[in-house]
């Protein structure tokens, strides 16, 4: 009875093991999955199912992108694409790129297609822009001709992405900074506004020919002028605003000279004031001179009356000189 017991026990325990190891080989290698590869015929072993779990890679997003791929008739291998989802790599988007580039002609190897996508480009949208071209339409763009008239100018760029040059090119905003330097300077070199609204292709041809795609990651096919229209008269504008500052200017300089003008004249009054208060502090003291000479004796009265009929005479030559009326009081 024991050894039934015994036996019995020791059957459960090998029961829970066997069902421990059986969830535990569930648990890490995805059994489903590999038969779907098998049943697609790609060939994954058990042993990399297992080390991905320890790798921490979820095996679905290896293997699943291997099946599309060997569908698709391309051979890719199981640690090439391990290593890309390892360096943060987005597997699918490589896989249907790869996928898209073989269908459409276009050569694009699994390195370039990863290094595209470890650059931070949409690998399948560079493809696809590839086959199927994109259209940039650029903010309007004023320039100003030689006549001064400004003018408003909007254009397409259609353009097709260049797998070679993904990897280091610049992109759209380049193309759209190029196109419109471009642009100002067609506008800028031509004589008369007149000229681009009558023949506005001139602006996509003389774009086009400097080769605005160098360094970039995408190639120009077509540039188009969609739209045109004139702005202001800048020309004019800013001959009245030249206008308006030379005047300024000159009124400056007037009120300058004007100030100057009225300095000087105040200077002179002030001048002719000092002179004036220096004749009369002079003529002050002639009737301390006269009566200097009476005391001292080398002044008589015979002399004095000669000196008051000469300052009588002077007085009214003065007088008739300047239209006045004769001094009322002159000597005799």
């Amino acid at each position: 009875m024991n050894n039934d017991s015994a036996g019995l026990a020791m059957l459960l325990v090998f029961f829970v093991l066997a069902l421990l190891a059986i969830t535990i080989f569930f648990r890490f290698i995805p059994i489903g999955l590999w038969i779907r590869a098998a049943a697609s015929g790609v060939r994954v072993p058990f042993m990399t199912l297992f080390g991905m779990r320890f790798r921490k890679v979820d095996p679905t997003r290896i293997v699943e992108p291997l099946i599309t791929a060997s569908k698709a008739g391309l051979t890719l291998g199981i640690n090439e694409l391990e290593a890309h989802f390892l360096s943060g790599g987005n597997v699918s988007r490589v896989v249907i790129a790869l996928i898209s580039a073989d269908k459409a002609g276009i050569p694009l190897s699994f390195k370039q297609a990863t290094a595209i996508d470890l650059a931070g480009r949409d690998v399948l949208e560079a493809v696809q822009v590839s086959v199927n071209p994109k259209v940039i339409t650029t903010p309007k763009v004023a320039a100003m001709a030689k006549d001064g008239i400004q003018l408003l100018a909007m254009a397409r760029v259609t353009v097709r992405a260049n797998v070679n040059r993904l990897v280091g090119g610049a992109g759209e905003e380049t193309i759209l900074a190029r196109v419109g330097e471009g642009i100002v300077s067609t506008i800028g070199s031509a004589e008369s506004h007149k000229a681009v609204l009558e023949n506005p292709d001139m602006i996509s041809k003389t774009v086009l020919a400097k080769g605005l795609d160098a360094g970039t990651a995408f190639e120009i096919l077509s540039i188009d002028v969609a739209d045109v229209d004139v702005g202001k008269n800048i020309g004019a504008e800013l001959q009245t605003d030249q206008a308006e500052a030379d005047k300024r200017i000159a009124q400056a300089k007037a009120e300058e000279r004007r100030a100057l003008a009225v300095a000087v004249e105040q200077e002179y009054k002030a001048e002719v004031v000092r002179e004036q208060a220096k004749l009369v502090a002079a003529e002050a003291l002639i009737p301390m001179a006269i009566a200097e000479a009476f005391r001292s004796g080398h002044l008589g009265i015979m002399d004095f009356q000669r000196y008051k009929n000469i300052q009588a005479d002077t007085e009214m030559r003065h007088a008739i000189a300047k239209g006045g009326d004769l001094p009322s009081d002159g000597a005799s």
